[in-house]
């Protein structure tokens, strides 16, 4: 185990410890830390407070970029789908991480089983039902605009 993933382990026994969730992450680039995060659902009541998110955010915000593709992440549990697409999103091409999701299955905190499995359903069979609403022939096409945008 290197030194970063080290930390991002300590960061999230921390948070244990203050009464939040086993989660830590840390963000790097060029051997150096951008930014570390630690689960924070119990402090801002936010359900996208995850530690991976909030690494994320800060390192974009402190560079002043959206693409994060030099960077790194070290996260003491297996990133849940929707950090997992955040760091898709950022540009986010290598990570590493501690506890499989089997793993905080185990502890209770099995989520991320269940949603990585309800995206190999169809549509229809999944947990949360999403159903499409069509545009109506008058309203104006935000994918259009977006196309045609100069």
């Amino acid at each position: 185990m290197d030194a970063f993933m080290k930390r991002a382990v300590e960061l999230s026994a921390q948070n244990v410890n203050e009464g939040g969730q086993p989660f830590g992450a840390v963000l790097v680039k060029d051997g150096k830390v951008l930014a570390e995060g630690v689960n924070e659902l119990h402090l801002h009541f936010d359900s996208s407070g995850h530690a991976e998110m909030l690494a994320i955010r800060e390192a974009q915000e402190k560079l002043q970029t959206l693409d994060l593709s030099e960077a790194v992440m070290y996260a003491s549990g297996e990133p849940c789908p929707m950090c997992y697409t955040m760091m898709y999103y950022a540009g986010i091409r290598e990570g590493y991480y501690c506890a499989s999701v089997e793993e905080t299955a185990e502890a209770g905190l099995g989520a991320s089983t269940v949603l990585y499995d309800d995206f190999t359903k169809p549509r229809e069979e999944r947990t949360v039902v999403l159903k499409q609403m069509k545009l109506e022939a008058n309203q104006t096409d935000p994918m259009e605009l977006f196309q045609n945008r100069k």
